[in-house]
């Protein structure tokens, strides 16, 4: 079995450094700005967000994703900024990317407002290929350790939005780059990682089934040269205002149950466990994610009801 399960990262690294995409989220609908810039200061309010996720417990190198942000509209203007921080852990490889986010924001009628945004990023990775069984000792892809290789890009998103419906596209990385290539000094077309340009379509709309009681179903579909087509599906209920309750589908990939609650007028804490679908269910327990947000409200602010997005 620990034969299997090595060779189950290995395949998984492997994946992941010859067709490299963005970090997966759960619970997405709370930290849009990671997807799309134009998020930025939509609600209103200074938000400070952190998340956590293990994904794959149990399984030896599976992903661990650290995420926090923060993000505002400035004072008297149509714009907002942010600035979000992702580490992302996955076998012998731990990637940094910090990320800065600016959207402006226009009204299009008297419910919908339409944001642009941009978003400028630095990317760092680090791999130790001693952490990895070695069966070919000829094998030079693994002869050095990639030391904190620098990689920047760019990003835009269009937004979309109103106090009950959500309707967003970006596309984070605009840049299709090479840029874990050891051998680029060499002039060889080799390389060890490919960032490709990942698109993002997200939409939601809030329906109020009492007064008591509202739901959001939600979706996203994730593109990217050289993988599937993603889709995450969701249905969430508000109740009083305090308790969210909800499922989620990743098409022919997990299942997953989320939960929130809104602690007081500016924390919101939340949760999500998704369960697999595929043939890696066989070799682990699941996934976790939680985070917890923050908004500077003043006496004068109130929760936005009912934007549970």
């Amino acid at each position: 079995m620990k034969k299997e399960i090595i060779g189950l990262v290995l395949i998984l690294f492997s994946s992941l450094i010859h067709a490299q995409q963005d970090t997966q989220f759960t619970q997405y609908m709370y930290n849009t700005i990671n997807i799309n810039p134009a998020y930025a200061g939509s609600r209103g309010v200074m938000s400070v967000f952190a998340l956590h996720r293990t994904q794959w417990v149990g399984l030896d190198g599976a992903p661990v994703t650290n995420s926090a942000s923060i993000n505002t509209p400035i004072s008297n203007s149509n714009l907002g900024i942010g600035v979000s921080f992702i580490n992302d852990r996955i076998g012998p490889a731990d990637e940094n990317n910090l990320a800065l986010d600016l959207s402006y924001t226009i009204p299009v009628s008297e419910s919908y407002k339409l944001s642009f945004g941009l978003k400028a990023s630095a990317n760092l990775l680090n791999v130790d290929f001693t952490k990895l069984n070695q069966y070919d000792k000829n094998d030079y892809d693994f002869e050095t350790n990639i030391d904190n290789k620098f990689s920047p890009n760019i990003g835009v998103g269009f937004y979309l939005h109103s106090d009950k419906t959500y309707v967003g596209l970006s596309a984070p990385n605009l840049l299709e780059t090479k840029h874990f290539d050891k051998n680029a000094s060499s002039g060889a077309t080799s390389h060890i990682a490919k960032e490709n340009i990942t698109g993002y379509l997200i939409a939601g709309h809030v329906f109020d089934l009492s007064t008591e009681v509202k739901f959001k179903p939600a979706v996203l579909t994730k593109y990217v040269s050289g993988a599937p087509l993603q889709v995450d599906l969701s249905g969430n209920f508000l109740i009083h205002e305090k308790l969210v309750l909800g499922v989620a589908y990743r098409w022919s990939a997990a299942v997953s149950a989320l939960a929130g609650f809104q602690v007081s007028d500016s924390w919101f804490i939340g949760y999500a466990y998704d369960y697999e679908t595929t043939q890696l269910s066989h070799y682990n327990s699941g996934s976790h994610e939680i985070f917890l947000r923050y908004e500077f409200l003043n006496k004068f602010d109130r929760i936005i009801s009912p934007r549970f997005f």
